[in-house]
């Protein structure tokens, strides 16, 4: 796989890696074992993480406009303070993530999505209220059960 001009080979095995403050502008990382990497301050626009094992990943203060999360495993995730704007986390696990201070937007995509435990600021968790429909095909679990929705 080909990341920011670099050949990037992922294994089961592979250990972190620190991409913080790197621009990856529509990469496809899709289906990849990240497991712990981490990409603080990172642009990541645009960007594809359609099922991969995002378990551990740091994107604190990242660019996640109009990323792709669906079907990721997210539990333990940190999100603080990153733009998520526009972002599918279609049936996407957030088990014990971290989204203090993020930035929800009304297009962000929700749908079947998992946030037991996580660590959500209530006016953001409201605007996830607005958009919770659905229940994640791995977990059982029903999106707006999940954020404790009224």
């Amino acid at each position: 796989m080909m990341v920011g001009g670099m050949a990037i080979v992922f294994s089961p095995d592979a250990l972190a890696v620190d991409y913080n403050k790197r621009t990856f502008i529509q990469e496809d990382f899709s289906h990849q074992d990240l497991r712990d990497n981490s990409y603080d301050l990172s642009s990541l626009r645009g960007s594809d993480f359609s099922y991969c094992d995002l378990r551990g990943v740091r994107f604190f203060s990242a660019n996640l406009e109009f990323v792709n999360f669906e079907g990721a495993d997210m539990r333990g995730a940190v999100l603080d303070s990153a733009r998520i704007g526009h972002a599918n986390f279609t049936n996407a696990n957030l088990e014990g993530a971290y989204l203090a201070s993020v930035k929800i937007t009304p297009s962000t995509v929700i749908d079947g999505a998992d946030f037991t435990d996580a660590l959500i600021l209530k006016n953001e968790n409201d605007k996830l209220c607005d958009l919770a429909t659905g229940t994640n095909p791995d977990t059982g679990v029903d999106t707006a059960e999940s954020l404790y929705c009224p």
